[in-house]
């Protein structure tokens, strides 16, 4: 009971109404914040705190930026959730700072176009080497089954193209990046769709922001030929994976096509069955076999894993033995 008297106490008070609101529709910096409420950033920074502190508000950080958003879990996202459906929505002030918000996405959207339109030559020559994209997420689609997703996590998510597939068939959705330019039009992308249940985040992929066993699905889509070590990222995965979680890998199969590691940062020129299925074992994933999809000069392969339970080292061991004989 403290808890929720901690949560209407945090609440009750004009601003910070405003806040949970405007937070409810979209993930939003101290700068938006202050933009639209027009008070100072020390104010406003003073009510963000408070709202986190009884648990009303998620607060993620992200370089010298932190972004807040209604509360996703406990008893804390359950009071907020139900304080903002209580909030009239022809109240004045609300529908002044709905209408600030949504200049405020729209500028967003325009540099995250204006980012996109400078990258897509590029983007679409690399396309046209392989085969269609939406027979490739066709597949993606039919990797994870018709089961019901609690937590997915797409990691290196670019554009957020992954997460826009997988929310119909997920309750939360989380997408990181390194890239803040990708992340920015990720953003834009969820906004335009309001996608309010998948988000994304500013991570290294070799050190995932969550707690070990706490997704069930996660993927990587095209990310791996950029990396130095995707075995350890692969490990990294099935770590914030749960026993029996499952794990999608699209990337390409070996090619010859050094300009893409010459003009595109590619590190690797793609993929062996073999490897992949070494890596996800090292890792306590159990490799399923992979699909494979030719295209004009790159073949598209999708390989799928499970997370076994933990054995503990003498269990995986055996385990691996096994495969190897």
């Amino acid at each position: 009971m403290e808890l929720m008297l901690g949560g209407l106490r945090a609440a009750a008070e004009p601003t910070r109404l405003r806040l949970l609101a405007l937070c409810a529709e979209a993930e939003l910096t101290v700068t938006d914040l202050t933009q639209i409420l027009g008070q100072s950033q020390p104010r406003v920074s003073r009510h963000l705190k408070l709202l986190c502190e009884a648990g009303l508000l998620d607060r993620s950080r992200e370089g010298t930026w932190a972004f807040y958003r209604l509360a996703q879990r406990g008893i804390g996202a359950e009071l907020a959730k139900t304080l903002v459906d209580l909030l009239p929505p022809s109240d004045g002030i609300l529908s002044r700072d709905r209408d600030r918000l949504n200049h405020v996405r729209q500028a967003r959207a325009e540099a995250a176009a204006e980012y996109f339109r400078n990258s897509a030559a590029e983007w679409d020559r690399i396309r046209q080497l392989h085969i269609d994209e939406a027979e490739v997420e066709r597949e993606i689609l039919a990797c994870f089954g018709d089961r019901r997703i609690e937590e997915f996590v797409d990691i290196g998510t670019g554009t957020g193209r992954l997460l826009e597939l997988m929310a119909p068939r997920a309750d939360r959705a989380l997408g990181v990046d390194l890239s803040r330019e990708m992340l920015a039009v990720a953003r834009a992308n969820l906004e335009r769709l309001n996608l309010r249940h998948c988000t994304v985040r500013h991570a290294d992929l070799y050190q995932l922001p969550l707690a070990p066993a706490s997704a069930d699905a996660a993927a990587f889509n095209q990310v791996l030929h950029y990396l130095d070590n995707p075995g350890l990222a692969i490990e990294e995965a099935a770590r914030v994976l749960r026993p029996g979680g499952r794990l999608v890998i699209v990337d390409f199969a070996p090619h010859d096509l050094e300009e893409l590691r010459r003009d595109h940062a590619h590190r690797r020129l793609g993929f062996r069955d073999d490897e992949i299925a070494g890596w996800c074992q090292a890792a306590g994933l159990e490799v399923e076999p992979a699909v494979t999809l030719p295209g004009d000069a790159l073949t598209v392969s999708i390989w799928s894993a499970i997370r076994l339970p933990d054995l503990g080292l003498v269990g995986l061991a055996a385990r691996q033995t096994e495969h190897v004989q």
